[in-house]
Order: structure tokens, then C-alpha cells, then sequence
């Protein structure tokens, strides 16, 4: 299964940027093993638009724009769910062994996400109920995904 992340806003050069570039890298070299194929990362700017409605429509229809006919979408939001990694792992797992050919991973801009979008998703996922600067969400969402293919590999990376 290809697995792309989708993303709200451009990281700009520098410490946060290559830590997370590394994540995704490791991801992108572990998941091959176990069917997981790390397809890349597309940014896209922030809406321009005058209200927060109107911008989250704008980003919502650019992300509706990447998605491969049939894939499937997790969000990424504060309100979502608070999931252990296991879980995470399991159920992108369960994607891929129900035959979904691709999965995009989207992090949403300052305004967060569309409710369409909420309604279509997957998962809407939360990294905590705090509000995490868009960097620090790459960072983290690419460890998690390195994380998972080493649960789902059985490598010893993740102890719990």
C-alpha cells in the first residue's frame, strides 16, 4: 500500500525539517518489507480566503485534488482520537490487508479541517489534546510511521 502525507503549509529548512525528513526516510526503507511504500510528502500554501470556513473548503477541495481514486484518508486533528501506537500500526495493517491500494495522511492548516473531510476520513487521529506546531506534527507523524512498520516488522524499536 502507498502511503503519502498531505500537508497544509511549507516547513522551511533547518533542524525540525531534516528530523522529520529522517523519520519518513527510515519509514520510506522499512516499509517496503511489509507492503507499506512511502510515496512521498506534497505541501500545498494556506489558504488565502477571508474566514476560516472558506479557507478549510479551499484546502479541503486541493486535498480532495491528491487523492487516488479509492484511497484511504486519515486526518490528522486535535478533536480526533488519542490511539496507542500499536493501535495505529494495526490499523494501517488493516488497510493494507483489505486491499486499499494507497493511504493519504493529512495535516490540516491553522483552521484545521473541512467537516466533509471529517465525514469521509478513515480516522481522525490526535497527537494530544494540545495544539502542536505544524512542525512538530511532521516530526511526529513521521516517527510514528517508521514506528509502526517496526511494530508490524517485529523489530525491537518500539518497547512498550
Amino acid at each position: 500500500m502507498k502511503i503519502s502525507v498531505f500537508a497544509v503549509g511549507r516547513m522551511k529548512s533547518g533542524p525540525e525539517k531534516e528530523l522529520a525528513d529522517r523519520y519518513f526516510d527510515r519509514f520510506s526503507k522499512s516499509g517496503p518489507a511489509i507492503g507499506l511504500e512511502f510515496s512521498g510528502l506534497a505541501e500545498t500554501p494556506e489558504s488565502r480566503a477571508q474566514n476560516a470556513a472558506e479557507r478549510k473548503r479551499e484546502e479541503a477541495e486541493r486535498l480532495r485534488q491528491n487523492l487516488a481514486q479509492g484511497a484511504a484518508l486519515i486526518l490528522l486533528d486535535e478533536r480526533g482520537r488519542n490511539i496507542t501506537s500499536e493501535d495505529f500500526a494495526n490499523r494501517i495493517a488493516a488497510l493494507r490487508d483489505g486491499g486499499r491500494r494507497a493511504l493519504v495522511i493529512a495535516i490540516g492548516g491553522p483552521d484545521g479541517h473541512d467537516p466533509s473531510l471529517r465525514d469521509t476520513a478513515e480516522l481522525v487521529l490526535s497527537f494530544g489534546a494540545q495544539t502542536w506546531p505544524h512542525q512538530m506534527v511532521r516530526i511526529m507523524l513521521g516517527e510514528q510511521l517508521y514506528r509502526a512498520a517496526t511494530i508490524l516488522s517485529g523489530h525491537p524499536y518500539h518497547r512498550a
